[in-house]
């Protein structure tokens, strides 16, 4: 069986989807599994290895510089590596315009959201077979029905696994000896923890014997980071990392503690102990799912205090 998995942004919806790629191989043990991915993800997927195939994609990219020859000759190679292969299925768990013309492209039946729990309805007209999934199960959950819908199988007796794993990282900045992760940068303003409770947290974490390591990526981020590490003095601002070094930083962390990102989705996909912040968003639908060993707090304007943020590090840790 040849299936073509479309789940292309972002980092977060990318991550909840790996489950689906377990599932098929569990259901479907000579499965070729490929999958299309924006370009900056393709990495994560390609640490899945029931994936045969990642077809990048730079949809991002391509919007801004839609009059660029580089950018029609890209999408015309996307389109004919795209048609190289006819499939038993190609199924788009994003729900979206995008995603449904790129699971267009592809040669064989097209399966889908129906209109009704389509993240936009109009992308269920692409499709030639279409499921309505509950809209208030957590986002892995939809992932994993509409698969099983698609393909003809069930999921209640297929436990839930991210499917990943990763070396922990070897670095000759990284502190010896237990560390923690804390993950600081999210992309909006209102998901942002306090610097007071990052640092009364990483104070903590020291005092239990752990060293803080603060990875981020814009010069805003790096210059928070380089703030916290310094007032906290046993902990380190990470270089510039991409997605494979990061998933090998967390995954030798004693424990990952991050706000509403996509990192600390990954943090529990790699099955470590990870604690998820929530204060500009609500964690029911979209919330870090690993089981007993991540756990949400907070939520929209009801952001976590410092000690209980400890509380389950402590515990997880």
């Amino acid at each position: 069986m040849r299936i073509l998995l479309v789940k292309t942004s972002s980092l977060g919806d990318v991550i909840h989807n790996l489950p689906v790629a377990t599932d098929l191989r569990r259901r479907f043990a000579d499965a070729a599994i490929d999958w299309v991915v924006e370009e900056s993800f393709a990495d994560l997927p390609r640490l899945h290895p029931a994936v045969r195939r990642v077809i990048p994609v730079a949809v991002r990219r391509w919007r801004k510089a839609l009059l660029s020859p580089a950018t029609w000759s890209e999408i015309g190679a996307f389109r004919r590596t795209a048609k190289n292969e006819t499939y038993d299925g190609v199924l788009d768990t994003q729900g979206l315009l995008k995603s449904a013309l790129i699971a267009a492209r592809a040669r064989g039946p097209k399966f889908g959201h129906a209109a009704g729990s389509a993240r936009e309805p109009l992308a269920a007209r692409f499709y030639d077979r279409t499921f309505a999934i509950p809209g208030n199960l957590h986002a892995v959950e939809r992932n994993r029905r509409l698969a099983a819908a698609a393909f003809g199988y069930s999921v209640e007796d297929l436990p839930l696994d991210y499917g990943i794993a990763a070396p922990p990282l070897a670095a000759p900045w990284l502190p010896a000896g237990d560390y923690a992760v804390l993950l600081t940068a999210t992309s909006r303003a209102d998901k942002e923890w306090p610097e007071a409770d990052w640092l009364a947290l990483g104070q903590a974490l020291i005092t239990m014997g752990m060293r803080c390591v603060l990875p981020a990526g814009s010069a805003a981020e790096r210059a928070r980071a380089e703030r916290l590490t310094a007032t906290l003095g046993r902990a380190v601002a990470a270089p510039p990392l991409g997605l494979t070094e990061l998933a090998g930083l967390m995954a030798g962390a004693r424990i990952v503690v991050g706000v509403d990102t996509g990192l600390t989705h990954l943090a529990a996909a790699l099955e470590r102990p990870t604690v998820a912040i929530f204060c500009g968003s609500d964690p029911t639908l979209t919330g870090v799912f690993a089981g007993a060993r991540a756990v949400n707090l907070g939520g929209i304007g009801k952001p976590p205090g410092a000690g209980e943020v400890l509380e389950s590090c402590r515990r997880l840790a």
